[in-house]
């Protein structure tokens, strides 16, 4: 077929296509809507100067807060960088700030929103920047969930401690049912607390929420369970898919929900680059599949991975298995050391809706702002942020 054929077919983009590229949203996933006014074009090659300039014109007004995952071009413009809690925690620290730009996700903001003051207005530069691990745990899957260990009897054995990577609601949840959050970082820490809770480990279950993986690894890796002490719920299957006896069996009871990110490194990816790069230092987020985690080298958060990277010594060899556009900056920010960094999977994977806020989004996000009209406001309810900001309360004060 010729050129000529081509551009004479009607072909018009599908949603999902129109959602890859950024250009719309799926309500039925993800919390966005089109951005109300136009974007700038993507190759307006004033964007820069335009971001740079609405930024000088707010001032102290305003705080810009950029994911470790998000691309060059946003991160520029970040008055500081991290993790979701660590970023979250920096807005709050910030009470001058009247506007909290979180350059991020969906789940990001609602936490910033929630740890700050009722003053401050956190804003999502796209709304339709969600999470997929967060949208695998519905607050109705959860209540439902919560009705099934209820009828199997096991409901006040049961603590629940949900990951940072959670909606509001699920964190609500889990400050009304006496559980925490916990992060990466200090998921064990949360787990041992957790266990603590009644007359000991035997006594005491956890429901793990939503990541599977990271609640799966920390269990056995870092407090010495089996793989047979955990069971998968999950919320698509009549009573999750598990029998009365396996849920009062079970100690560590895991969502059936994963990271679309670190879920695609296998142990094939492992053993490729070991293959390919001799003396190679595999390491790799604990959102990783269990297999993955085994067979690595090190395992650690994002910030534990910066960390690693930064004391490596000279010449030594990394594989990252982690998104690839923090993996890329650490490659670029440490060759000048003969640090040798490379993405642990083959195929290039970077988190789709993390990505979705660009360069265009902020532009519009901040000279809105700049001309005193508040866009895409994030903001929790009272009775959903009182739960939340609960849970939240009680992983600040584990020691």
């Amino acid at each position: 077929m010729t050129t000529a054929q081509t551009t004479e077919l009607d072909v018009q983009p599908s949603p999902l296509a129109l959602l890859l590229l950024g250009r719309d949203a799926d309500p039925k996933s993800e919390r966005g809507v089109e951005c109300p006014g136009d974007l700038p074009s993507p190759s307006d090659p004033d964007l820069v100067e335009r971001a740079r300039a609405a930024k000088e014109k707010l001032g102290d007004k305003v705080f810009v807060l950029g994911h470790h995952y998000q691309r060059d071009e946003v991160i520029q413009f970040a008055d500081v960088t991290g993790d979701s809690f660590k970023l979250a925690r920096d807005a709050a620290a910030r009470p001058e700030a009247e506007y909290i730009v979180f350059c991020g996700v969906h789940f990001m903001a609602e936490s910033a929103d929630i740890l700050t003051s009722d003053d401050q207005k956190v804003v999502l530069p796209d709304l339709a920047a969600g999470c997929s691990m967060a949208d695998m745990a519905t607050a109705e899957q959860v209540a439902e969930c919560w009705d099934v260990l209820t009828e199997a009897g096991i409901a006040e054995q049961v603590v629940p401690v949900s990951y940072m990577n959670s909606s509001a609601d699920i964190k609500a949840f889990t400050g009304k049912h006496g559980g925490t959050i916990c992060t990466s970082s200090n998921a064990q820490r949360a787990l041992e607390w957790a266990f603590e809770q009644g007359d000991g480990p035997a006594a005491t279950k956890v429901l793990f929420l939503p990541d599977q993986h990271l609640g799966r690894n920390t269990a056995v890796r870092d407090l010495g369970m089996s793989l047979e002490d955990c069971v998968l719920y999950n919320p698509h299957k009549p009573n999750g898919g598990l029998t009365v006896e396996q849920l009062r069996d079970a100690k560590m009871i895991l969502w059936r929900g994963h990271c679309s990110v670190h879920g695609r490194f296998s142990l094939e990816s492992v053993a490729d680059v070991r293959a390919r790069i001799p003396g190679v230092n595999v390491l790799v987020h604990p959102e990783c599949r269990h297999e993955v985690v085994a067979a690595a080298d090190y395992v650690g958060s994002t910030e534990y991975i910066i960390k690693a990277l930064e004391a490596a010594p000279a010449g030594s060899k990394w594989a990252i298995g982690t998104e690839l556009n923090l993996v890329r900056r650490l490659a670029n920010r440490f060759a000048s050391e003969g640090k040798e960094i490379v993405f642990l999977d083959k195929t290039v994977c970077f988190c789709s809706t993390m990505n979705r806020i660009d360069l265009p989004h902020l532009v519009w996000t901040l000279e809105s702002l700049a001309a005193g009209k508040l866009v895409n406001r994030i903001q929790v309810d009272e009775e959903t942020e009182k739960f939340a900001k609960l849970a939240l309360e009680r992983m600040l004060a584990l020691p």
